[in-house]
């Protein structure tokens, strides 16, 4: 995989990506020393950063592969991607997605007019059933992080911090299954090597970091989090973004579930953003002291903002803005 295919991709999804803005924040500025700003994918066109991805895999399909149908698991945010995508280009699809699923990522999938199927108390147990309806079925599998389009897709996003923060030190970027870093890590120092990129996961979503720790993809079991887009496995017999994440990721850090809470009161607070448990684990990261970034220039990828209005109130009052 090389820079041309995340130039090439940003070309292909440009008709149906947005570009991201990105925001300065005095307030961590004034807490690590750092100038600090946020590249806000919770505003992309389905909450999430992950539609990038999607997008590009959908597009590269035949003709033939169209027709056939398109199926994957999500724990929410891919799904909606995929079924949008699949929405606007008019090409059936199925998502499969765990019973615990967010219902607002739920709802969203279903208004994009996918067959979803509901199945299992984990994110592995509805992968297992995605596959299964994959061969059955003969349809096209859009996975959502272990794909060379996918990677490339969210790569994008890198090609953008690039033109934005010219003078770009550091990236803070969520990490589950590392689709999301590697696209822009590739991005970031097929630019300049010297870029430090950093992968902050859940503690209680972190099977990258685990299989990391030991130097091959592992099973974890699973846990609950508030930080559910960061949900499931890597897979076992995973391709390319365990060797990705493991050779160009800089540093990896861990963050609680009550570091999360925090980060997504301070962004809704703070910045008036709404910022899911997975798009927050960048801010929480900065908030606990877990990165140290002094005097440098840090871009803090916030990846999504699909969540529960319920929820994220019930989080502000808990917290108080962080």
């Amino acid at each position: 995989m090389t820079q041309i295919d995340v130039e090439a991709a940003r070309e292909a999804i440009a008709r149906i990506a947005v570009e991201t803005p990105v925001l300065a924040s005095s307030e961590l500025d004034e807490r690590t020393g750092a100038h600090v700003w946020l590249k806000l994918e919770n505003l992309q066109v389905t909450g999430s950063f992950k539609v990038r991805g999607a997008a590009n895999k959908i597009l590269s399909l035949s003709r033939s592969e169209k027709e056939r149908g398109i199926i994957s698991i999500s724990s929410g945010n891919h799904g909606r991607a995929v079924a949008f995508v699949a929405d606007l280009l008019d090409i059936p699809s199925v998502v499969c997605v765990p019973e615990w699923v967010d219902p607002t990522k739920l709802a969203a999938i279903r208004r994009h007019r996918a067959e979803t199927v509901l199945y299992g108390k984990t994110y592995d147990e509805a992968e297992e059933r995605s596959f299964q309806l994959e061969k059955e079925r003969r349809l096209v599998y859009v996975h959502p992080f272990d794909d060379p389009h996918v990677i490339a897709g969210q790569g994008t996003i890198g090609l953008e911090l690039l033109e934005q923060l010219p003078l770009l030190d550091t990236a803070i970027v969520p990490l589950s299954g590392g689709g999301l870093i590697s696209g822009i890590t590739l991005a970031l120092k097929r630019s300049n090597p010297g870029f430090r990129v950093v992968g902050v996961s859940a503690a209680n979503a972190r099977v990258m970091h685990e299989s990391l720790e030991v130097g091959k993809p592992i099973a974890f079991p699973e846990e609950e989090t508030i930080a559910n887009a960061l949900a499931g496995g890597i897979g076992l017999d995973n391709r390319y973004t365990f060797e990705l994440v493991r050779d160009l990721v800089d540093e990896y850090v861990l963050v609680s579930e009550d570091e999360i809470r925090d980060a997504m009161a301070f962004a809704a607070t703070e910045h008036k953003l709404v910022v899911e448990g997975g798009g927050a684990v960048g801010i929480a990261a900065l908030l606990a002291g877990s990165v140290s970034v002094q005097g440098e220039n840090v871009a803090v990828v916030v990846s999504g903002g699909n969540v529960e209005a319920p929820v994220l109130a019930r989080i502000i009052a808990e917290r108080g803005g962080g």
